[in-house]
């Protein structure tokens, strides 16, 4: 009896136990609902307003503003309709645009050649949302100019000053006024930051003492105008240099100085007359010129080489020399014995597209130039009368 009574306490002892060891239920406890947060006030913080500019700040804003009250008018978009045509040569109608400036009081606008080359519908819009046919009175690819023409009869035409472009400075302030992307009539605003620079034409040739601006320009802005804070032109706005064809603050305007010179005639004539020397030039660097000297030829480190004289042209009339022959090299073949052009009235000439820009920039055909050569270790000064360039 008492073995058995044993054996009932130790079960009843590992019973109790084995229930010690369960996890107790969760005791679920009531408690009162908690009173919602009284939002605490906050300050009353009035919005900043700046105090308007002053002293020059205050003049810079009002000159822009001014001159966007001055030329607003005289600034115009240009569509273009062109032809193209499919993969199966259909023709297809294209569509572009760009801007312009009132040029005269006869209706003639200055634009871009690019902006109205194929064209065969062009509509000019004003700032005031009037819109008009217009002709295509002339045209330049090299300088990358053209003048379009509306009826000045059909709407009042406002001509815009123009600047002269080698009186700019690099840090001047300048405005761009046009239709980036078809908004018509923006206005941004930079300043000029580079001159004479070299820039490539719509016929793959040079336009010599382009500006260099950070003033926004876009697709659109092409052939507007860039002016100074006197409102008056100083350039044409033209390319920018751009991976995503969007500004990047790299833009590029034809110097007014060559529209004064170009439009005249593109007006009077319909077409331009280029300077020609007749040569067909190849740029020298020194590693090239150390294999020439190895072939007997003096010849400079730099330089414009003469390849060929084309017979009865003003070079040819000046006596200069193209090459006498060729050599192979581990470069190819390399003419040699032709003279090597190291200036022109003075300056350095030592690439060929130096020489082009120089010709397109600052000579006209009939000028007499003074052209600096090297001949074989010789140097001379040779006079030269520029022809005209013959037509493609």
């Amino acid at each position: 009896m008492k073995k058995r009574t044993r054996w009932v306490l130790v079960i009843v002892t590992l019973l109790a136990l084995s229930l010690g060891c369960l996890p107790s239920p969760p005791t679920i406890m009531e408690s009162e609902p908690t009173p919602a947060p009284t939002p605490t006030p906050q300050p009353t913080v009035p919005p900043v307003v700046l105090a308007p500019p002053e002293g020059a700040l205050a003049d810079l804003q009002s000159q822009v503003e001014a001159v966007y009250a001055a030329v607003g008018d005289s600034v115009v978009n240009i569509s273009v309709t062109s032809i193209g045509y499919d993969f199966f040569m259909n023709p297809v109608p294209q569509e572009g645009m760009g801007s312009g400036f009132v040029y005269d009081t006869q209706g003639h606008i200055v634009t871009n050649y690019h902006v109205v080359e194929g064209a065969k519908d062009i509509k000019v819009t004003f700032a005031d949302g009037a819109t008009l046919p217009a002709e295509v009175i002339g045209a330049d690819p090299t300088y990358d100019l053209a003048v379009v023409r509306v009826d000045p009869s059909e709407h009042p035409v406002k001509p815009v000053a123009l600047g002269d472009s080698k009186a700019l400075h690099i840090g001047q302030f300048v405005v761009a006024i046009g239709s980036p992307f078809g908004l018509e009539q923006s206005l941004t605003f930079g300043v000029v930051s580079s001159l004479g620079r070299i820039i490539q034409s719509p016929d793959r040739r040079y336009i010599g003492e382009a500006i260099q601006t950070d003033a926004a320009i876009n697709p659109g802005n092409s052939g507007g105008p860039l002016l100074d804070l006197e409102g008056r032109v100083v350039g044409v706005n033209a390319q920018i240099i751009s991976p995503s064809q969007a500004n990047a603050g790299i833009g590029f305007a034809i110097p007014v100085n060559l529209v004064k010179r170009v439009a005249p005639q593109l007006i009077e004539t319909g077409t331009y007359k280029h300077p020609w020397m007749g040569v067909a030039p190849a740029t020298l660097n020194p590693q090239v010129a150390e294999i020439i000297r190895g072939a007997g030829y003096d010849v400079p480190d730099k330089g414009v080489l003469i390849l060929t004289v084309e017979r009865g042209s003003a070079a040819d009339k000046a006596g200069l020399r193209g090459a006498e022959r060729e050599i192979s090299t581990r470069l190819g073949r390399i003419p040699v014995g032709g003279d090597v052009i190291l200036a022109i009235n003075g300056e350095p000439i030592e690439t060929a597209r130096d020489l082009i820009a120089y010709l397109e920039t600052y000579t006209q055909p009939g000028d007499t130039i003074t052209v600096q050569i090297s001949r074989n270790g010789e140097i001379m000064d040779i006079p030269l009368t520029l022809g005209e360039r013959p037509s493609q």
